[in-house]
């Protein structure tokens, strides 16, 4: 093995314990990033939403940013129990998550939405702190960064509704579709 090494030449060894240097310093940052990432998925998220079932009754909850919607459902359903009673006897599955005209999945995480800076068919998918209906502030008719709150609604009530609106533009999400910007029947504002 001696002979081979020195066939080789001096620059061998150096660069042996350079590539492993690379790799000791690439597994280190990627361990970081990974614990930065976990510190970002447990800070809290504070979602205001409106429950729909034909009209709207704005709340707020704090969430993890890690949490799926189905699990952000759940407290929504257990924290709603006691005013809407219609609501014990479902579970998380039989509500639905729609915000911007999109209804998300209950596996996806706050988290993925914010990193990868989702959009629905109306504004961002990320933002949860909306506070005004930012339809009477601004022109519908412009695509702002301001997001509306999104609608907590049962399955069953979608179900009976979707041909009226605002469910009738309601779609399921397809995080690999551009949704473009934001229109108003066939027309593109």
């Amino acid at each position: 093995n001696r002979h081979i090494l020195a066939s080789i030449g001096p620059c061998f060894p150096t660069r042996i314990a350079r590539e492993e240097a690379q790799i000791r310093e690439r597994q280190r940052l990627e361990q970081e990033w990974n614990i930065q990432q976990e510190h970002v998925r447990n800070q809290l998220l504070e979602i205001i939403y409106s429950y729909w079932d034909g009209s709207g009754h704005r709340r707020t909850i704090q969430v993890r940013k890690g949490d799926a919607i189905g699990e952000f459902l759940e407290k929504v359903r257990l924290t709603l129990c006691k005013e809407f009673r219609e609501l014990t006897s479902s579970t998380s599955d039989d509500l639905m998550y729609v915000k911007e005209d999109l209804i998300l999945p209950n596996d996806l995480s706050f988290y993925d939405l914010i990193v990868s800076k989702a959009r629905g068919k109306s504004g961002p998918l990320f933002r949860f702190d909306v506070h005004d209906d930012v339809r009477s502030v601004v022109d519908v008719r412009v695509e702002t960064e301001e997001s509306h709150p999104g609608k907590v609604v049962q399955r069953h009530w979608y179900e009976r509704n979707k041909h009226i609106f605002p469910a009738s533009r309601w779609e399921i999400f397809d995080p690999t579709k551009d949704y473009g910007k934001y229109k108003i029947g066939d027309r593109k504002l």
